[in-house]
């Protein structure tokens, strides 16, 4: 696994939260490298328990190909706000309108832009495209599958959800540590930071989002070829394993929905952190095949 010492953004990029219609979110907003011709911009929605910095060794080797890469936390996650206790806000189409919001704000009202959804952010991202596709250019889902989770995993987030009823986040984070490495039982992905890091990211995220979202990860249905009716080009991508959806049952989804399909050798649920190069390069080769260089940016 590829980790950094800290959430640094990369030197070119820009932190700031993003204003909307529904609330604001904070962002990382990496511009194309300069010299580089702009080919569009991309938006980047991180995975349960994730957060925007899970994409942090992806945006320079995404700008050198002519890509903005805009990471952004979803509604009470991480540094955006959001209600403490109130489920009903973390629902499946609040976040997904919260993702029309966002990409609008981003200009895609004029120029579309791509979108990418890692896990959870996956099955956000083609819900927001259900809603509305044509601020995207197309859609990536990367390690994000059809329908629920595996049954192991359903077991992992089962057992966070009964402990989020009875503890607050801080006592949740000391349990999860005292049963085992966090990604195992339960708790955080592995990601971009170490322990003091990952903590911190916890503990800012909203428990409700943690409840909410956990839930829909056990009972989504499977909505694939209502996505395939859409006009969008497709790519899915994932590590070689996975355990949150068998990697057999993604090469049947990139067959459902006609899509580019990767697989990133070396690289489990999250290929973003583990191998972010060739992770890059493979989103950047299908992002080119849709796109011709642009005189500016989203």
């Amino acid at each position: 696994m590829t980790t950094q010492p800290d959430f640094t953004p990369p030197p070119n990029a820009h932190v700031y939260p993003l204003h909307t219609p529904r609330g604001t979110f904070a962002v990382v907003d990496h511009p194309a490298a300069p010299g580089v011709d702009p080919r569009g911009t991309a938006v980047l929605l991180p995975g349960f328990t994730g957060s925007k910095e899970d994409f942090t060794l992806m945006h320079e080797p995404l700008a050198e190909r002519g890509y903005r890469t805009v990471a952004i936390d979803g509604r009470g996650q991480h540094e955006s706000d959001g209600p403490e206790d109130d489920e009903s806000a973390y629902a499946r189409g609040e976040l997904a309108m919260d993702v029309l919001a966002q990409a609008a704000a981003l200009g895609a009202r004029n120029t579309p832009v791509h979108l990418l959804g890692h896990s959870l952010g996956g099955q956000i991202a083609r819900a927001a495209v259900l809603l509305d596709h044509t601020p995207f250019r197309s859609l990536t889902l990367m390690a994000s599958g059809p329908a629920q989770i595996s049954d192991s995993q359903q077991q992992r987030v089962k057992l966070l959800r009964d402990a989020l009823a009875v503890m607050t986040m801080a006592e949740t984070w000391e349990a999860i540590l005292a049963m085992g490495p966090p990604e195992e039982v339960g708790g955080p992905a592995r990601g971009i930071g170490g322990p003091a890091l990952l903590r911190r990211r916890w503990l800012g995220t909203k428990p409700a989002q943690l409840r909410a979202t956990g839930r829909q990860l056990t009972t989504e249905p499977d909505r694939v070829d209502e996505l395939a009716a859409l006009p969008l080009p497709f790519h899915v991508l994932s590590g070689a394993s996975d355990d949150t959806w068998p990697v057999p049952m993604l090469d049947d989804m990139a067959v459902r929905l006609k899509a580019r399909r990767t697989v990133i050798p070396g690289a489990e649920h999250s290929p973003n952190a583990d191998r972010p190069l060739p992770t890059a390069q493979a989103v950047a080769d299908f992002w080119e095949t849709i796109d011709s260089p642009l005189a500016t940016d989203a």
